[in-house]
């Protein structure tokens, strides 16, 4: 052997290993290409709906709004409880771009379960990888990395848009959205990613699981639709609320700009009769020894604190879903 050839030597495994590195990702790429392109056109659909939403629907519907006589500092009309046609376009469009990015999450799972994961080790796609000196474990880490940053690149300048949208005019949603609306509320902040990337983990999980396509596909997109739904009925509960009281009248006058964790009446002793009302019924305040009415609700300023909360919820299960596909594959592959 040369002196040349020795010298040599000790490069050649590196440079191996950074090419297959980069051939696992261009074969991810190449291998999901249409899922890839579909992302791309989904991102930019939405990113083209609320820039319009911001932009021209938003100046149209304000014009609309002011030549009524609505818009503040203007005398009141009988209309002004409806928005027009140019505003219910633009109502529309806040609807679409707010719910396809609360959609993602669900078709992110049902990919990652069915074609990422699923049909790759039902055809047997991913044994053969296995085969080709990529590791199991190295696998499924290209499986899962690749696409999360393809999700965080895509989620989070459709948040700051959407951000963008929903402080611009807060005279045209002030009737018809409200900053707790569920898709309002993930949209607003980063929930919508870290949502997006907890879809991706549960469905590499079921994937492994089933390792079929089919079961995989309907698990993947049942399973995450009604896990999200449920951690929007436990949104309320997640930060401590305030209360309001209103002992006089029984008149239930509290402000509708919050977001509302329980409700109903409290008697003499401070007992609580919750989703109780007796509005004027004397019998009714009679029999349950009824004073007032109270709210628990969470204003504008706990947003936030509620995000936050479960943004680590969320983050938690997605990497216990990670963890779970991780110890899976190890115990299949050992």
């Amino acid at each position: 052997m040369t002196a040349t050839a020795a010298l040599a030597a000790p490069d050649r495994p590196a440079a191996q290993r950074t090419g297959r590195l980069h051939g696992l990702t261009w074969t991810l790429l190449r291998v999901h290409r249409g899922a890839l392109w579909f992302w791309l056109l989904y991102v930019v659909v939405i990113a083209a709906v609320l820039l319009w939403a911001y932009g021209p629907g938003a100046h149209a519907a304000m014009d609309e709004l002011a030549r009524s006589g609505c818009r503040d500092g203007g005398i009141p009309n009988p209309g002004c409880d409806t928005l027009g046609p140019r505003g219910s376009r633009w109502d529309s469009g806040v609807a679409l771009g707010s719910s396809m990015i609360a959609l993602a999450p669900v078709l992110i799972a049902t990919w990652a379960g069915g074609s990422l994961i699923g049909r790759e080790l039902e055809d047997g796609t991913a044994q053969l990888t296995w085969t080709q000196s990529v590791s199991p474990a190295r696998w499924l880490a290209a499986k899962l990395a690749l696409p999360a940053v393809l999700i965080i690149a895509g989620m989070l300048p459709l948040t700051l848009l959407h951000r963008m949208m929903w402080t611009a005019n807060p005279e045209l949603r002030r009737d018809s959205w409200s900053w707790f609306d569920s898709q309002i509320f993930n949209a607003n902040g980063i929930l919508a990613t870290v949502c997006a990337l907890f879809g991706l983990a549960f469905g590499v999980l079921v994937g492994m699981v089933a390792r079929r396509s089919a079961p995989a596909f309907g698990v993947s997109l049942f399973g995450s639709g009604f896990g999200l739904q449920y951690f929007q009925s436990l949104r309320p509960h997640l930060w401590l609320a305030e209360t309001l009281r209103s002992p006089a009248g029984f008149t239930d006058e509290f402000p509708d700009d919050g977001m509302t964790a329980a409700q109903g009446s409290y008697t003499s002793t401070g007992a609580r009769l919750p989703d109780l009302f007796c509005g004027d019924s004397t019998a009714c305040v009679t029999r349950n020894d009824v004073v007032g009415v109270y709210r628990d609700y969470h204003p504008a300023s706990h947003f936030w604190p509620l995000q936050l909360v479960e943004t680590g919820i969320v983050l938690a299960l997605a990497a216990a879903a990670t963890a779970a596909a991780f110890w899976l594959l190890r115990r299949r592959t050992v």
